[in-house]
């Protein structure tokens, strides 16, 4: 039986990142970066499939987790007759190797422990060859190589690499796995304790960063350093998770590979950076936007590589069970190679919001981009598209897209006026103001008195939230209000917003997917600028009442079976925290001022 999904932590390194679960066990782990073949694939099979597992060999009367201060440094306690032990578990900013590191401490009396580690390259299926060295363990797989480094014994049972042991109150056991390409020397060892110093050091100053230190600090601090986790510092990309395949409906299969990053997450993401302080981030993720989108505007992709690459070609591990047996589980990701027009707007939105935010940009070559871009959509936007949650059937004219393409070329002007960059603004404000009629009159149904998911359709889609976060129309314009008013009474299960409307006959024979936690929080930003800040609150704590033990949230919530789904943790999740937290805690700070100091 599968841990649940919130039962798990994340580590990481800036590269990649590991999933632990509250057995002690590292079930999920791709090698060297988020992108790479998974080394510990037990999440989506079994144990065989590879995990490291470190846990009292004794029954376990309580366990309990947290993370070290602001750090993705992890500590798990386990509690047994005999005594207490913590589990320190952390990857050390990444030197010139890719290490993890875990500690065995003693808190009280003497614990008996035991330790498995079942390597097994190629998500799962590749068994090394293994072999002692000095007293290091070599195993080798093809590519790939890692050294296992401790003073415990370790012996092969069952090709298992296992240790029994025992730690004392006040003594500490270390493990360090190291990663390196298998053409090469083993990596030199680290000394655990002086890479225990280091990583609470990295991560102690960069969260002292954060500028945000009033309401919903803990809160957005820790959805700051999960996307901080989820960014490959060397091209500044950010994956939308760090998992592939688990299942947005339990059982089901839709299961996707999030391990890249996607344009349409770039405003949100610059937003919750900027907002809290991390201009270097921003500016490292606006770079990022700027390399992967370059190129002819109508080759632009939705997603890409964390290097920037294009082809994401899908395929299926057939050799693996899937998460509680939700199959396919799929490498790779297909929609990549969708239309999907909103991200056009996402783009010039978030190259607009990087100079309204004075972040140090090469402006010629981002105006030309944008230029280039606004040619190509001025020509397309009226097109049929695949939208915002990436259906797989026929294109259709989503209301959602639409409404960004109305962005892109509101943003392209704006920019223009206001840097006095040289543009054919009559040809835009046409543009703009023919496509803002167009939604209106073809995406709004009177008789719901919504704004609907497609044209023509009666069918309502939690996206259309978004449009007075855009600025289509103001939060408190009649058919805004309408909106709002219908996601609530068509859309919500058990207090969470849906994504898709429950109302829709479907030819999927499915089991119900869950509430899209980030959907939730677009309303309660919906409530924010209508003013019913009450409302927001309510649906702002029912998000964070639902995140595990140590602050995570995974892509959706089963609200039947009370479990987190969907791929873990969700970048786009904890940015749309971090946007929704803020944008209270500045609405209440708003309203409390003098009614002369609010209009300055």
């Amino acid at each position: 039986m599968s841990q649940k999904i919130e039962d798990y932590a994340l580590i990481g390194d800036c590269e990649t990142a590991a999933l632990v679960g509250r057995n002690g066990s590292i079930d999920w782990l791709c090698w060297p970066a988020f992108d790479s073949d998974a080394c510990f694939a037990a999440i989506l099979g079994t144990p065989r499939n590879g995990r490291w597992l470190i846990t009292p060999s004794e029954d376990v009367t309580a366990i309990s987790r947290r993370y070290l201060g602001d750090t993705l440094i992890l500590e798990t306690r386990f509690e047994t007759k005999s005594g207490t032990v913590a589990l320190i578990d952390f990857m050390p900013p990444r030197g010139k190797a890719s290490d993890i590191v875990r500690l065995v401490r003693g808190v009280t009396g003497t614990v008996k422990m035991r330790m498995e580690l079942v390597l097994r390259f190629g998500f799962g299926v590749a068994i090394p060859w293994v072999r002692r060295i000095d007293h290091s363990l070599l195993a080798i797989a093809g590519q790939d190589m890692t050294v296992l480094r401790t003073p415990a014994e370790t012996r092969g049972e069952d090709m298992t690499t296992v240790s029994d042991f025992e730690v004392k109150a006040g003594e500490t056991v270390p493990f360090v796995l190291t990663y390196g390409p298998s053409h090469l020397d083993p990596p030199a060892p680290i000394d655990p304790e002086i890479a225990l110093q280091e990583t609470e050091k990295f991560w102690q100053e960069w969260s002292s960063r954060s500028t945000h230190d009033g309401e919903y600090r803990d809160l957005i601090m820790r959805s700051l350093i999960t996307l901080k986790a989820l960014t490959f510092a060397p091209t500044g990309g950010i994956v939308a998770a760090p998992t592939t395949s688990l299942p947005e409906k339990l059982g089901g299969s839709r299961n996707w590979d999030y391990r890249f990053c996607w344009l349409r997450d770039a405003t949100f993401t610059l937003l919750a950076l900027m907002n809290s302080g991390y201009t270097e981030e921003a500016l490292a993720w606006h770079n990022w936007l700027l390399r992967a989108a370059a190129g002819s505007p109508d080759n632009m992709q939705i997603m890409y590589g964390i290097w920037g690459q294009r082809r994401l070609l899908e395929w299926e591990a057939g050799w693996l069970d899937g998460y509680e047996g939700s199959q396919p589980v799929r490498i790779g990701n297909a929609a990549h190679a969708q239309l999907q027009l909103d991200v056009y707007g996402e783009l010039i939105d978030a190259f607009h919001q990087s100079r309204m935010a004075k972040l140090k940009l090469d402006d010629e070559t981002t105006w030309a981009l944008e230029c280039s871009v606004l040619n190509h959509l001025a020509e397309v936007w009226d097109q049929p598209d695949h939208g915002i949650w990436e259906r797989r059937g026929q294109p259709r004219h989503y209301v959602f897209s639409k409404v960004m393409t109305w962005v892109a070329f509101d943003r392209g002007i704006k920019s223009a006026e206001t840097f006095g960059f040289k543009a054919p603004l009559l040809h835009w404000r046409a543009l703009r103001e023919a496509i803002h009629r167009d939604v209106c009159n073809k995406g709004f149904d009177a008789e719901e008195n919504a704004f609907v998911e497609s044209y023509g359709s009666k069918m309502l889609d939690a996206s259309v939230l978004l449009l007075p976060a855009v600025g289509f129309l103001p939060a408190e314009d009649p058919r805004i209000r309408g909106t709002i008013a219908a996601v609530e009474k068509h859309m919500m299960r058990d207090g969470f917003v849906l994504r898709h409307d429950p109302r829709e006959i479907s030819d999927e024979k499915q089991p119900i997917e869950g509430a899209f936690l980030a959907c939730s929080l677009w309303l309660a930003d919906a409530h924010v600028l209508a003013g019913d800040l009450d409302k927001a609150q309510i649906l702002l704590d029912r998000v964070v009442g639902i995140a595990n033990d140590v602050g995570l949230l995974a892509e959706e919530y089963d609200s039947g079976a009370r479990r987190q789904t969907g791929n873990f943790p969700q970048a786009l999740t904890h940015i749309a925290l971090i946007n929704t937290a803020h944008n209270l805690s500045a609405a209440r700070h708003e309203s409390q001022k003098p009614a002369a100091q609010r209009s300055k």
